[in-house]
């Protein structure tokens, strides 16, 4: 088990040095593996494809990130938390602005919106009662957490993390507020 994860990141750290330099779907797997020294068989012992492991470097580090994060605030804290992981998005934005390159079948987009659905039902189900919690709901705020990340992400002049989320929290707070009020008029 040990070696599988040290194959693992060693292949994992080629693909991170790779995606510094050029896009993703330039990247072959030939290359991952003359990075690091080893070959195919190893590569495909371990991964499916590239896109496996560009998946698996963000479920293993991501989740890392957070779950060390989310023991060391409060539960009330969830501002907080979202400036940490965003702060790690603009640390790693070199190679989530590469990831997030990518379209179609296996896209990094995709794969991040499947992370994130269960935590956004979850957070919804916490506010309103089951029902609301629905698809449809889960799916639009979804949707718009992953493009506000990529959009933010991809833009050239990427403001700083504690900016996006100031600017999120202002929108998001703002706009609730205005949309209940004008709700309640009716």
């Amino acid at each position: 088990m040990a070696d599988s994860n040290v194959t693992k990141r060693a292949l994992a750290a080629a693909l991170r040095e790779l995606m510094e330099k050029e896009p993703f779907d330039k990247i072959q797997i030939a290359q991952i593996c003359e990075r690091c020294g080893m070959n195919r068989k190893s590569f495909y012992y371990h991964f499916r494809d590239k896109y496996d492991l560009m998946n698996w470097i963000f479920d293993t580090d991501f989740i890392a990130f957070t779950k060390e994060n989310v023991s060391l605030l409060r539960p009330d804290d969830r501002w907080e938390l979202i400036e940490r992981i965003c702060e790690y998005f603009y640390e790693n934005r070199r190679f989530y602005r590469n990831a997030l390159q990518v379209k179609g079948q296996n896209s990094f987009s995709d794969h991040l919106r499947e992370y994130c659905r269960p935590l956004v039902r979850a957070r919804i189900s916490s506010l309103v009662d089951d029902e609301a919690a629905d698809d449809f709901a889960i799916d639009f705020f979804s949707d718009a957490l992953i493009c506000a990340i990529e959009r933010w992400l991809l833009d050239k002049e990427c403001m700083p993390p504690e900016q996006f989320v100031a600017k999120s929290k202002r929108i998001i707070q703002g706009y609730a507020e205005a949309i209940y009020q004008e709700t309640q008029q009716i």
